[in-house]
């Protein structure tokens, strides 16, 4: 049950930054790719289907780390309180600012919830890459710090920036689609930059596994006997609804959404 445990809680990991990482990198370059109020709306309208499905793998991750692996989930909190205080507070806004673009007054409403997209996109991304900083070390309970944590939370959030670029690339047109494939490239295959970037996001929590070993650190055998079956079970429906999501908006996009 430790192995299954850990699979699932590397699987929910790796689903979130493959997945979310799409919608956090091409929020995080909305004021590139969007240069007038039109064009933004369209930008957001391209991942503006995922983004409440894709937040759901990280809840998944919470919920298996705070049932299988309570100690760790405690050090975490504790230890890391710093770095997710602006995490999560990137995520409230910039989700308040997805809700509430198309339900205020005027074009200066929307730049102001456009900003809030951008801003909280780049808070979740980089502090997400200061967490991973001080995970890597294998020291949970207090958050990095010096240029080295600098460095990879930077690099972090610039590979969410490039992931965003490939999935734009495969979601917008006009203008633009133009800017994004300016910057990854004129690869034969449109994924293939999507492709690279979700590689390299899904292999991050697995390299910061090996660093923490949490296999060590799991809930007693009663425990896991519980839950494990149970998780297994909700996995189930979890992956088929994302599919079908991905799916359905698999298209380009030509108009705006309501937000």
């Amino acid at each position: 049950m430790d192995t299954l445990a850990l699979a699932l809680l590397a699987f929910f990991a790796a689903g979130w930054f493959v997945l979310a990482g799409a919608d956090i990198g091409t929020g995080m370059l909305t004021p590139y790719l969007g240069r007038t109020d039109h064009e933004r709306r369209l930008v957001i309208t391209s991942f503006a289907p995922f983004f409440l499905g894709n937040e759901v793998w990280l809840i998944a991750t919470a919920g298996v780390l705070a049932g299988c692996f309570p100690e760790l989930e405690g050090a975490l909190l504790a230890g890391q309180f710093p770095v997710l205080l602006p995490l999560l507070a990137g995520w409230i806004v910039r989700d308040l600012g997805l809700w509430t673009r198309g339900r205020g007054p005027g074009r200066r409403w929307r730049a102001l919830c456009d900003g809030a997209v951008t801003a909280g996109s780049w808070a979740v991304a980089l502090a997400t890459g200061w967490l991973l900083a001080a995970l890597l070390t294998g020291r949970p309970y207090e958050p990095a710090s010096g240029p080295g944590a600098v460095l990879v939370a930077v690099a972090v959030a610039a590979l969410f920036a490039a992931h965003g670029l490939g999935f734009a690339t495969l979601r917008l047109t006009g203008p633009a689609y133009e800017r994004a494939r300016r910057l990854v490239g004129r690869a034969r295959r449109p994924w293939h930059s999507f492709a690279l970037t979700a590689v390299l996001l899904g292999g991050l929590p697995l390299v910061t596994g090996s660093a923490l070993a949490p296999g060590s650190q799991a809930a007693d055998s009663g425990t896991l006997v519980l839950l494990v079956p149970a998780l297994l079970v909700v996995t189930v429906p979890l992956v088929a609804v994302q599919a079908w999501i991905w799916h359905t908006f698999r298209h380009r996009v030509t108009g705006p959404s309501y937000l």
